[in-house]
C-alpha cells in the first residue's frame, strides 16, 4: 500500500511538473506575440512594400523606420552592422534580426497565429496551401530589381511611366556614383570593409545585367507567360463564383493570401514603371485588370501603398535633404530650403495626382 501511495504521489508530481512546463511555454509564446516589432524599410523598396502590406493585412502593431536609399542611409555603418548586405527590409523582434524578405513573411505567419490574427498562408495539407505556395513562389521569383532599374535606365521600353525624365536622370546619376561611395565607406570603416566590398561587387553585376536592353526585353517577354498563368487562375476563381452579387474571390480563393500580397505589390510596381498597358491594359487580361482595381480599393492597400508611387522627393531631391541633415544652414537658409521643398512637394503631389487620374 505504501509503495502504491508513493507511486501515486510521484505520478501526481510529474503531472504537475508537466502542466507547469506547458503553462510556461504558453506564457512565453504569448509574450513573444505581444513584444514589439520593429521594421527598417524604405517606402519605395519593392520587398519592403510586400512586408509592410503583410503586416497590415495581419493587423500587427509595428514601429517602422524609413531607411532612405536615395540618401544612402542603408549604406551607413549603423545599418550595415544591422544587416551586412545593406538591404531593406530588416525586421527586429526580441533578439531576432531577420533581413531576408521571404523569411520575414514566414516568420510573421509562424509567430502570430492567434485566433484574432488573419492567416495569409493556409494550414499545411489543406486544399489551398499548395496553390498559395505555388503562386507565391512564382511571383517572388520575378526579377523585380531588373524590371525597375531597366525601365529607369531605358525609359523608352515603358509606355506610360510614372517616373518623370528629370527623376530618371537623377536616379541614373546616383546609381553611377554608388560604387565610389561604397569604396570610400570601406576605407573609412575597416571593420565593415568586407561587407562594403561584397556589396560593391553585387552592384557591379546588377548594373551590368540591368543596363542590357536585350536582357531586359527577354525577361519582360518571359513575364508575359507568368501573367497568362495568373490570368487563367483568376478566370477559374470567376467561374467558381458565377452568381451575380456573390463575393468575388482573390487569387487562390475567397481569402486574401500571401500570394495576393505578392501579386498586388507586383502589379503596383508594373503600373509605376509604365508597363500596365502591356500586361493588362487595352482589353488584354481583363481578370487581371479587374483584380488590380479591387486591390486599389482594399483599405489595407490604400493605407500602406496608396500614395507610394510619388517618388519626387525621395528620388530627385536627396542632395537637398543631405545638406539640411548634415550641415544645418542659417535661419534664413533653412526657411528658404523648407519653402523650396514644400513648394516642390505641393506641385509634385498635383502632378502625380493628375497622372494617376489620366492613367
Amino acid at each position: 500500500m505504501a509503495a502504491e501511495g508513493s507511486n501515486g504521489a510521484q505520478e501526481e508530481r510529474e503531472m504537475l511538473l508537466k502542466d507547469g512546463g506547458q503553462e510556461t511555454e504558453e506564457t512565453q509564446c504569448a509574450k513573444k506575440t505581444q513584444s514589439k516589432l520593429v521594421l527598417y524599410h524604405w517606402t519605395q523598396s519593392f520587398s519592403s512594400q510586400k512586408v509592410r502590406l503583410a503586416i497590415a493585412e495581419k493587423g500587427l502593431k509595428c514601429e517602422e523606420y524609413d531607411v532612405s536609399l536615395p540618401l544612402s542611409e542603408n549604406n551607413e555603418p549603423w545599418f550595415m552592422r544591422l544587416n551586412p548586405t545593406g538591404e531593406v527590409p530588416v525586421l527586429v523582434h526580441d533578439d531576432q534580426v531577420i533581413s531576408d524578405p521571404t523569411q520575414i513573411l514566414d516568420y510573421l505567419e509562424q509567430t502570430f497565429q492567434d485566433e484574432k490574427t488573419p492567416r495569409l498562408i493556409p494550414e499545411v495539407g489543406s486544399m489551398y496551401y499548395h496553390r498559395v505556395q505555388h503562386y507565391r513562389e512564382l511571383l517572388d521569383s520575378l526579377p523585380m530589381d531588373a524590371y525597375t532599374h531597366g525601365c529607369i535606365l531605358h525609359p523608352e521600353i515603358a509606355v506610360d511611366s510614372h517616373i518623370p525624365a528629370y527623376a530618371t536622370n537623377r536616379i541614373c546619376a546616383q546609381i553611377g556614383s554608388m560604387e565610389s561611395e561604397l569604396k570610400k565607406l570601406a576605407e573609412d570603416n575597416p571593420e565593415l570593409k568586407d561587407a562594403y566590398i561584397a556589396k560593391q561587387r553585387r552592384l557591379k553585376t546588377k548594373l551590368f545585367d540591368h543596363d542590357n536592353v536585350k536582357y531586359l526585353k527577354k525577361i519582360l517577354d518571359e513575364l508575359e507567360k507568368v501573367m497568362d498563368q495568373v490570368e487563367t487562375e483568376l478566370q477559374r476563381r470567376a467561374e467558381e463564383t458565377p452568381e451575380e452579387g456573390s463575393q468575388q474571390a482573390w487569387l487562390c480563393g475567397e481569402f486574401f493570401s500571401m500570394a495576393d500580397v505578392s501579386l498586388a505589390v507586383t502589379l503596383h510596381r508594373l503600373k509605376f514603371l509604365g508597363l500596365s498597358r502591356r500586361y493588362w491594359g487595352s482589353g488584354t487580361r481583363v481578370n487581371l485588370e479587374t483584380y488590380y482595381e479591387r486591390v486599389l480599393e482594399r483599405p489595407t492597400f490604400r493605407r500602406v501603398l496608396g500614395h507610394v508611387n510619388n517618388i519626387l522627393i525621395s528620388a530627385v531631391l536627396p542632395a537637398a535633404f543631405r545638406v539640411a541633415k548634415k550641415r544645418a544652414p542659417s535661419f534664413i537658409g533653412t526657411t528658404l530650403l523648407i519653402g523650396l521643398l514644400g513648394g516642390a512637394t505641393y506641385f509634385a503631389f498635383h502632378y502625380f495626382k493628375r497622372r494617376m487620374l489620366v492613367s
